[in-house]
């Protein structure tokens, strides 16, 4: 199969609003050993693609600084030692950037095989989000059936992942969520308890709903004052997972809380963790969660999807906040 020599992708032309991103002609990516190079069909869009984009998260180096992390396509051509899909193989890949594009090169532990039953719209809506809950959720937060489980922006990409996964998985969930309407969509995604954070303080809540004894895992992609509320609201030998800070990642916390109750904080990236990594937690998803997928048990959201060349629409539509699910561009 030829491959043409260019390619159609979205630039990011100086930090700023979703305006900087444009439509433009590079080079089309090679696979480099260990890799496969997708013909990208859709792309999901991500809060870090936001952050990348405003200049606050660049691109690992050596990694491609075109945006997006998660893509769905075919593959059309195999690096060197690359041998666990065949050329033609319907994927889903999580990848460290580049996903706004016509092609892109990705490690093949990254990728998991696409089930006939999911669409390519819903596969690029699976890879960062589902990664980064399994991983910190279940992985670094250790959640287990019967314990009690609070994420914060319910009505996100993340937010709507976790809140089935933990469900799934047997736990008791609550979330933050921004109106009263998103309370509706996350109960209807199976959380037991939806708080509309702009009305309640979550922490009150929470501490009425547990009989002041807290939730066992929180996973937080706020921070700023939700620290120590968090610190406040988990249970004895709680785990406190924080994965962004959109309200700043510094904050004041009393320590001796922490003792006392055996806390454990931790936090984690997965865009520059090791492929070998990202291979780990792909099996996982794959033999773990796909079937849930599959059966219907897991649905995957999709909010809205934009062609590649109205990338800066699909940014103002994930800073406008008022999405429910995954964005996706479709290429």
């Amino acid at each position: 199969m030829s491959l043409p020599t260019t390619m159609k992708a979205i630039s990011i032309n100086g930090a700023g609003g979703p305006e900087v991103l444009a439509l433009t002609e590079v080079p089309t990516p090679e696979a480099k050993p260990g890799e496969v190079l997708i013909k990208v069909v859709a792309a999901g869009v991500n809060r870090p693609d936001v952050l990348q984009r405003q200049g606050n998260y660049p691109a690992p180096k050596g990694h491609s600084e075109l945006p997006g992390l998660e893509v769905s396509g075919t593959i059309v051509a195999l690096g060197e030692n690359a041998e666990r899909f065949a050329i033609g193989d319907a994927v889903m890949a999580l990848v460290p950037g580049g996903g706004y594009a016509q092609y892109v090169a990705v490690s093949e532990l990254a990728c998991i095989k696409k089930p006939e039953e999911i669409s390519y719209i819903e596969a690029a809506a699976i890879p960062e989000t589902f990664f980064t809950v399994w991983h910190n959720v279940f992985q670094r937060g250790d959640l287990k059936s019967g314990e009690k489980f609070l994420v914060h922006g319910g009505s996100g990409g993340i937010g709507v992942t976790a809140i089935q996964l933990a469900k799934a998985f047997g736990a008791t969930v609550y979330t933050t969520v921004g109106s009263d309407a998103k309370c509706d969509a996350a109960r209807t995604l199976g959380a037991d308890v939806a708080i509309n954070y702009r009305t309640v303080d979550f922490a009150q809540v929470i501490k009425s709903e547990t009989a002041g004894k807290g939730v066992n895992v929180i996973l937080d992609m706020v921070g700023g004052d939700y620290i120590e509320k968090n610190i406040r609201s988990l249970a004895d030998d709680g785990r406190l997972v924080n994965i962004a800070f959109q309200k700043g990642s510094t904050a004041t916390i009393d320590f001796m809380r922490v003792m006392l109750k055996r806390l454990t904080l931790t936090g984690s990236t997965l865009r520059i963790r090791s492929n070998e990594v990202k291979g780990e937690i792909a099996a996982a998803i794959a033999s773990k969660v796909v079937p849930l997928i599959v059966n219907g048990k897991i649905k995957v959201p999709i909010d809205s999807t934009y062609p590649l060349a109205k990338a800066a629409d699909a940014h103002a539509r994930m800073e406008s906040s008022e999405h429910i699910g995954k964005i996706v561009l479709t290429i």
